[in-house]
């Protein structure tokens, strides 16, 4: 009883440490641990990174880390709102420069290379966090949030630009799903027996075809 008393205690106190910075200085400390996550994680990955790396990167010390942070998970979720801006903010810049459904066949190639070029830049990150969504909520949650904001964005953009209403979300989300599928497995998979400019080119007709 003394020893779960203890350890309650203990974690207690743990919690109690965890910290929201409030000075400029210290908001400033924790910007650049979350900062240095990012570059670490996308660089070696998740899993090729320990704490005392991130502090060295921040020019922090381990303590400062973990008064800030419960442990590496932790300074995750902070980083994926870094990943999240970066996945989302090309795509709908180039959703942006769209003007009209009558020139689909020049955007939905845009897209594909866009979606492309973002699971390149963001690989390592990529990878560790979506192996991390079978088994963590927080990040599993992130991700579904991802979906949603980027799915309503989209339909919105192409209901404005004449797109009709009409299954149109449906429409969104299957094609956002299908693209995913398709950069996955372009940047990760690399089948030596496909040819992957042919599938792209599939791919590109079949989006084209959808909202048609």
């Amino acid at each position: 009883m003394l020893a779960f008393y203890s350890i309650t205690l203990y974690n207690v106190n743990m919690i109690k440490k965890i910290r929201e910075p409030k000075q400029e200085r210290s908001i400033e400390k924790k910007k650049r641990i979350i900062e240095a996550s990012y570059t670490l994680f996308s660089e070696v990955g998740y899993y090729g990174t320990n704490t005392a790396e991130i502090a060295k990167k921040a020019g922090v010390s381990t303590g400062i880390v973990y008064g800030y942070f419960r442990d590496k998970r932790d300074i995750l979720i902070s980083v994926l709102d870094i990943y999240i801006e970066n996945a989302f903010e090309p795509i709908l810049k180039t959703f942006e420069t769209f003007k009209s459904y009558l020139e689909i066949d020049v955007y939905v190639p845009k897209i594909v290379e866009a979606v492309i070029k973002i699971h390149k830049k963001n690989a390592k990150m990529h990878e560790a966090l979506h192996s991390l969504t079978h088994t963590d909520e927080a990040v599993n949650m992130q991700f579904i949030t991802l979906e949603d904001k980027i799915t309503i964005k989209l339909a919105s953009k192409l209901k404005s630009i004449g797109f009709s209403e009409e299954g149109l979300i449906e429409k969104v989300h299957l094609a956002m799903d299908l693209v995913q599928s398709f950069a996955h497995e372009y940047v990760f998979d690399n089948h030596e027996y496909i040819n992957y400019e042919m599938m792209k080119e599939m791919v590109t007709k079949l989006m084209i075809d959808l909202f048609k």
